[in-house]
């Protein structure tokens, strides 16, 4: 029996996150309802967005070791920027559409399982985004995401 990959291995490599990345955040920087949120992102930020993802796919850790980061330090990033839904509809539909544009794979449970992560994070963003304080624990161990885990239902005191 053949070894399931993991989403990371499935989508291709660190340059398959950088492209998807790197040409998203050029859509969402011209977006004229999202450009002003993005408009200050430090010149790491694609990248590490890259590396948060691709490691929560089962990817190298590079978010948490080279760009020393962590999951609380990623929520953290979006405490008080009062997000709302239709901002997070916007960033869904732009990922989706850069991701077919650079020709993701698209099979039904790569995809299933992409789309999964991505309503999971950017609703959390949402609701981190309306804190004025962090939620998170300093020692919160990063997310994993495979081939159909939710982790459960959302419950606020459990982040």
């Amino acid at each position: 029996m053949s070894k399931i990959p993991t989403l990371f291995e499935w989508a291709g490599d660190h340059q398959t996150f950088e492209t998807l990345f790197r040409k998203f955040y050029t859509k969402v920087l011209k977006d004229d309802l999202l450009g002003e949120v993005f408009q200050n992102m430090s010149p790491d930020h694609v990248q590490q967005v890259a590396h948060f993802v691709a490691e929560v796919f089962g990817g190298d850790n590079l978010y948490t070791t080279q760009d020393n980061g962590s999951h609380t330090i990623m929520i953290g990033k979006h405490i008080g920027k009062m997000l709302t839904e239709e901002k997070r509809q916007r960033w869904v539909h732009l990922l989706l559409q850069t991701a077919d544009e650079i020709g993701l794979k698209s099979d039904s449970e790569f995809r299933s399982a992409f789309v999964g992560y991505i309503e999971w994070g950017t609703r959390l963003a949402v609701i981190n985004s309306q804190l004025t304080e962090n939620p998170m624990n300093t020692n919160e161990p990063m997310p994993t995401w495979g081939w159909g885990e939710t982790g459960g239902p959302y419950i606020p005191s459990e982040i």
